[in-house]
């Protein structure tokens, strides 16, 4: 596989680039690169902004909306849009349950919910981990009862992102107790205004509000919102696990992150010396930059088998753990980096419009507060030990 850019790959960059400093809003990436908290007006902005470009679904086949780039110029276009401050959009559509339909979906459902997903008119969230059932998905126990016109849900979701600002939510439930318990579990498109659907918010470690429980008392779902055959949802669930755990092929965070650490370095002092002359601490900047760049040559490896109509398998798995892996260590050696300053945080500074003396540099307000966020990436989409179990299973045969 040819990884080099070509003139046609250089110009898109441009392209993109002056895209970026045209339609993105200087307030929204000054607070995407402060790490403050962004409202639903503010990201479906960006969101209709891409959309009119063509370029909110960069995953998508042309067919379906989207902009029909190669898999280098999804990269390109990541990695500008990262840099650039463009925050990332509410992507539980656009980066899974649009790719299901496409698979699984029938054409009425096509018709349907793509073309809002791509405008934004419709913010799906995901209805997957329970009490009791994250990792070991295939233990869930959200009932689901059977009519000749409609599905009746009872039960219990949680850690659900963006349940609060979504408008619909992909479930799985359970349909059927007998048999292998990845039997009888179905996958459900559920409007989050249907009467019985409750949201609760969970606040996380750091004090934010980003996840949160899902209630169902006696929802009824029409019989059309049925993805894929009843029954034979883990076949479906399993698809989307594969694009959750690529995590759209994105990678442009991460260099940023790295970019960001490299300049902290280069402001924080030791004995009057800035601390990337410090020979331990700039070994442990260039191994994590290493180890990004190999993760970067096997995702565009494994992008180009999407690309391909491939399916993914456990390669996705692999790239969850390196991602995860990565992504906490940086937020440790940007805490490394700043010291004492690191040590406090004031959850206000991360909104908008907070004026207070701040404890230190003003990169340093938000870093206590993503670097215990950023302890969650080696749970969700299925935790990292579950994933060595599949790459071995995948690999070996165990």
């Amino acid at each position: 596989m040819d990884l080099s850019f070509d003139p046609q790959d250089e110009a898109f960059r441009a392209e993109a680039r002056a895209f970026l400093k045209a339609k993105l809003p200087a307030s929204t990436a000054e607070k995407v690169k402060k790490g403050y908290e962004l409202t639903r007006p503010e990201i479906m902005h960006w969101h209709r902004t891409l959309h009119a470009q063509g370029w909110v679904a960069p995953n998508w086949p042309k067919e379906h909306g989207g902009p029909g780039w190669t898999v280098t110029q999804k990269y390109i276009y990541d990695e500008e849009a990262s840099l650039a401050g463009a925050p990332r959009l509410i992507a539980f559509g656009i980066t899974m349950c649009g790719p299901v339909l496409m698979r699984f979906g029938t054409d009425a459902q096509k018709q349907e919910f793509l073309p809002k997903i791509l405008s934004g008119d419709i913010i799906f969230c995901q209805g997957y981990s329970e009490p009791g059932s994250g990792s070991d998905l295939a233990s869930l126990k959200t009932r689901c009862e059977v009519h000749d016109d409609h599905f009746l849900i009872n039960g219990q979701k949680t850690w659900t992102t963006s349940a609060h600002m979504a408008d619909w939510i992909f479930c799985l439930v359970r349909t059927n107790n007998e048999g292998k318990r990845q039997e009888g579990i179905s996958f459900l498109l559920i409007d989050m205004k249907t009467p019985g659907v409750t949201v609760r918010p969970l606040i996380t470690i750091e004090g934010s509000h980003e996840v949160n429980e899902v209630f169902f008392d006696n929802v009824k779902v029409p019989r059309e919102n049925l993805v894929g055959e009843i029954d034979k949802g883990w076949t479906v669930a399993k698809y989307l696990l594969g694009h959750e755990r690529m995590g759209g092929g994105a990678l442009g965070g991460q260099k940023r992150l790295l970019a960001e650490l490299k300049k902290v370095s280069s402001e924080e002092t030791v004995d009057g010396a800035p601390l990337s002359e410090s020979p331990a601490f700039a070994r442990k900047v260039a191994e994590v930059e290493i180890e990004l760049q190999t993760l970067e040559m096997l995702m565009l490896r494994q992008l180009a088998a999407v690309s391909a109509d491939r399916e993914m398998g456990f390669e996705a798995s692999m790239i969850k753990i390196r991602r995860s892996e990565i992504q906490q260590r940086l937020s440790e050696l940007k805490m490394e980096a700043i010291g004492y300053y690191g040590v406090p945080f004031e959850l206000k500074a991360l909104k908008e419009g907070w004026n207070e003396e701040p404890v230190g540099p003003d990169y340093a307000n938000a870093l206590a507060a993503h670097y215990f966020n950023d302890r969650k990436h080696s749970i969700f989409a299925g935790s990292n030990e579950i994933q060595h179990n599949i790459i071995s299973k995948g690999m070996l045969g165990l």
